[in-house]
């Protein structure tokens, strides 16, 4: 009996220790996204800056009450985000090199750049 509750214990302890290292992943992730705004049909910051050969995170909240899209032929990223939402965009790690955005609803000014460096 003993040897059986010590290995549940130990199963336990496993399951609690990935469940630490995921959120621990999660948390490092959050906190190196890089915050975007929609705002008048505008992007904000329009030139965004990630590490090349990195994976990115854009956590991108619109404060237009109209949706917009993040849309990116360069990026092969489409997202639509409703009028004051909130979304995530996860970049693949990129090449060195200038990949241009829109928001597909107001191509006119809502404009934008990746840059990976």
């Amino acid at each position: 009996m003993t040897a059986l509750r010590e290995k549940a214990a130990l199963s336990a302890f496993r399951l609690v220790l990935a469940a630490c290292a995921s959120l621990a992943v999660q948390m490092a992730r959050a906190e190196d996204a890089i915050e975007v705004t929609i705002k008048d049909h505008r992007f904000t910051p329009a030139e965004i800056h990630v590490p090349a050969g990195k994976p990115a995170t854009l956590n991108i909240k619109n404060e237009d009450a109209t949706a917009e899209e993040f849309d990116s032929s360069a990026l092969n990223i489409e997202k639509v985000i409703g009028g004051g939402k909130e979304g995530t965009v996860r970049l693949r790690p990129l090449d060195p090199g200038r990949y241009p955005f829109i928001g597909e609803y107001h191509e006119d000014t809502a404009q934008g750049l990746v840059i990976a460096e």
